[in-house]
């Protein structure tokens, strides 16, 4: 049964959402799956027409 409002996440108990998020702001590069196509895709889109 689950209580309204209340959520457990495993990923961030053991911190490893912490971890994820240092190094994407060190790098630069999202760690997410969308997150690392949109940036792909914005590049390609910057060097075909160039900057707006």
């Amino acid at each position: 049964m689950k209580i309204p409002g209340v959520s457990f996440s495993l990923k961030r108990a053991l911190g490893i959402s912490k971890i994820k998020q240092s190094v994407a702001k060190k790098t630069g590069l999202p760690t997410t799956k969308a997150g690392l196509e949109r940036k792909i895709g914005n590049a390609i889109i910057k060097g075909i027409f160039g900057k707006k």
